[in-house]
């Protein structure tokens, strides 16, 4: 029975792989008298013959089949892998440049490269080059890390035999692992010059000028790497290094992805895109690829560490104090960690905590300016300026570039002259090798020295550079704003109708809301009734935000039930700060948004709504760097004029549908008639009276606002006139509010 093509293909290839090979090779010779251009048998039969070491016999049956189709991989692999076998090494170079330009890429062929590269200098080798034994032990001495005896031998090949690839890219990578960088580049460009295609002699090249960081010349290498061998995971991820280190961050992201994309187990890669999108501000996705890398490598104490400071930043405190206590359980020593440790207790409040947490970290690692920096805050919220001011300075002197600690700095001095710290602000703001975030601290130092100083001019345009570029990094839209709002007020009467009763819910404590806008004051009549032997303040809590903003906007379902966790959530973390008293003060002054929700599930409560003169208000965020990511709005004029008319109808709203009786209170009032206007608030809390809360400045509580230095000091009276100093340059911008 005659057979066709296809019949005899199939039975050829059941054959081959049942390991009949005679069979297989008699179908496929049957197949090629009927059709001699049958690509498949051509490429089949050659492997046969190829399998039987006949791989002279082999190469016109390959190359048959390449030439009747060229665009299959294995075909060209075929062929080089025979032309490497019989040691035809010029005519699998031009192979190999024939499958590139066939569009052939991946990994397979990219491995055949890498063999042609090293099998080719050691087949080679003539009386002018060393034995095959000499660079056998030169290699086995450099993967076993015998890095004295690698280096000697590559120094002995290189002087007998110069011409020698493999002994010069030895030697360069051996004398970068002993720090011998200069002796290192003269090796490395020496490699590269004779063995331009080897990728790995490029990724060599370019490890010692990141090294020396020769961060241009060191992107052009790994850049060669790829482009001859687009699989060079390592060469993707260092050139993301070197792209991070020059803030093109968009571009290093790409390059750890695709490190990912080959090795989707690679921590390394994990960790590296994590720390770039954290930087970028894609903070959902940057915890994400954290996480991963601890489930791949949960040893990776740097990326507890940064987790911690992911979960810190988006005010998931509990969380990230776990981070860091994981970081330093892995490694004690690590004073980053306890660093960092020390910045999330200061924001729980553990002020005490964090200063322990900072001196540890110091005592670890003299050095780190940042723990010093970190200390300073610490120092300043508790009150202790002088000590603050010292470890700011202290930072500065082990990091005299260091933008954060500068602005410090100024807000715990007031400048006389253009000081050594001037001039260096100065020096500092025209570098531009200075990022964003750096010169955005760097022209707030400048704008409160100048303001210091009286040179008003000056000091509005470093307000206007600092507040454009925090605006930028932040990526506000006063839209989003826009749309809470509108979400807020929209959702408010399916909130009312569940309106909790005070004989419903138990009640040990008596929450006291400070609202209003920020820097309207809500600091000073925090520290005036925390003065009261019977209150505590617990200064600007974000629990009402996290607990109930989804409830305000309809986010979630809201009902008796989801209304009562949010009250006993809220309660929970107020307890925990009471420090023994029933009569708490929170003073986050944006809770003003969730007033609806504030009077439905705490019947109880009292609500203070400080108001400010609406310019020294609106001008009193614009002067203010804000560590806080959620005061985008402050950093531009029209925002911030936007964004006091939102509150202004936000209020109007709350007010006009009575939702709960409010204590509004006139800051400028307060400041000009101190002691009628406390007596008054306090009456309204209902406490008896307490002389101490005419003494505010006295008050030795932590304060961890903007306000912390101002509220040591006794009432000022005139700081709603501050602005207008500069109004010469606003161009009206304050002057018509209704």
């Amino acid at each position: 029975m005659n057979l066709t093509v296809e019949q005899a293909l199939r039975k050829a290839l059941a054959a081959h792989r049942a390991g009949k090979l005679d069979d297989a090779e008699r179908l496929y010779r049957v197949i090629l008298k009927l059709q001699p251009s049958h690509a498949d048998a051509n490429h089949n039969l050659g492997l046969i013959i190829a399998s039987a070491n006949n791989f002279e016999a082999a190469l016109p049956f390959l190359e048959t089949a390449l030439k009747i189709n060229p665009r299959v991989e294995q075909f060209w692999l075929s062929f080089i892998r025979i032309c490497l076998t019989l040691k035809k090494f010029e005519r699998a170079e031009v192979v190999i440049e024939q499958a590139k330009k066939n569009g052939i890429t991946g990994k397979k062929l990219y491995a055949l490269i890498a063999e042609l590269n090293s099998i080719s200098t050691l087949s080679n080798v003539s009386i002018k080059g060393p034995s095959q034994e000499q660079l056998r032990s030169l290699v086995k001495s450099f993967q076993n890390g015998q890095l004295i005896e690698a280096e000697k031998l590559a120094k002995s090949i290189t002087q007998d035999y110069p011409a020698n690839k493999i002994a010069w890219k030895v030697l360069g990578a051996v004398l970068k692992q002993t720090g011998k960088m200069s002796d290192s580049l003269v090796a490395c460009q020496k490699s590269v010059l004779l063995a331009p295609r080897d990728a790995e002699t490029h990724y060599n090249l370019g490890n010692t000028l990141l090294g020396l960081g020769k961060f241009d010349e060191a992107e052009a290498s790994f850049k060669k790497a790829i482009t001859l061998n687009p699989d060079y995971t390592a060469a993707y991820s260092n050139l993301g290094y070197i792209l991070r280190k020059l803030d093109r961050l968009e571009e290093a992201k790409q390059n750890f992805s695709k490190v990912m994309e080959f090795e989707p187990q690679h921590a390394g890669a994990h960790y590296n895109l994590a720390v770039t999108l954290q930087d970028l501000g894609e903070f959902q996705e940057a915890e994400t690829c954290y996480r991963r890398t601890i489930e791949l490598a949960p040893e990776n104490a740097e990326a507890h560490s940064n987790l911690g400071v992911l979960l810190k930043e988006s005010g998931r405190l509990e969380e990230a104090e776990t981070s860091y206590v994981q970081a330093i359980a892995l490694r004690p020593n690590y004073a980053e960690a306890h660093s960092n440790l020390g910045n999330t207790l200061k924001q729980m409040g553990k002020l005490e905590q964090a200063e322990a947490s900072f001196l540890k970290a110091i005592t670890l690692e003299p050095r780190l300016a940042e723990a010093h920096n970190n200390l300073g805050l610490t120092l300043q919220e508790l009150g202790r300026l002088a000590e603050a001011r010292a470890s700011y300075i202290k930072a500065l002197a082990l990091k005299p570039d260091y933008a954060a600690a500068h602005r410090h700095l100024t807000t715990v001095k007031k400048f006389e002259v253009k000081d050594e710290q001037y001039l260096k602000m100065d020096q500092l703001i025209h570098d531009k090798a200075l990022s964003e975030d750096q010169r955005c601290h760097i022209n707030f130092g400048l704008a409160k020295a100048c303001e210091d100083l009286g040179e008003y001019a000056q000091a509005f345009a470093y307000y206007y550079h600092g507040n454009a570029e925090r605006k930028k990094l932040l990526r506000y839209d006063i839209a989003q704003d826009i749309y809470l709002f509108k979400q807020i007020e929209s959702h408010h009467p399916q909130i009312f109708e569940y309106q909790l009763k005070l004989e419903s819910v138990e009640t040990n404590l008596v929450p006291i809301f400070i609202v209003g806008m920020p820097r309207s004051g809500t600091t000073l009549v925090e520290q005036i009734i925390s003065s009261h032997a019977k209150v505590t303040g617990a200064g600007e809590l974000p629990f009402v935000d996290r607990f109930g903003g989804q409830l305000a906007t309809g986010a979630t379902k809201t009902d008796n039930i989801t209304l009562l966790n949010f009250r006993e959530c809220y309660l929970k973390k107020l307890q925990n700060v009471s420090q023994g008293n029933s009569v708490v003060s929170d003073k986050m002054p944006q809770n003003f948004r969730y007033l609806g929700l504030i009077a439905t599930a705490f019947p109880e409560a009292k609500v203070i709504h400080v108001k400010r003169d609406p310019s020294a208000t609106c001008w009193a965020n614009y002067k203010q760097y804000f560590t806080s990511n959620d005061l985008g709005f402050c950093y531009s004029l029209s925002d911030i004029i936007n964004y006091y008319n939102l509150y202004q109808d936000l209020m109007r709203f709350w007010q006009k549908l009575q939702v709960k009786p409010l204590y509004d209170l006139n800051y400028e009032l307060l400041t000009t008639n101190q002691e009628e206007e406390t007596k008054r608030l306090i009456d309204y809390l209902g406490l008896d009276w307490d002389e101490s809360c005419l003494s505010p400045e006295n008050n030795s509580r932590s304060v961890t606002t903007a306000s912390n230095t101002q509220i040591r000091q006794k009432i000022y009276q005139n700081s709603s006139r501050q602005w207008e100093k500069y109004r010469p340059f606003l161009r009206g911008a304050l002057d018509n509010f209704d």
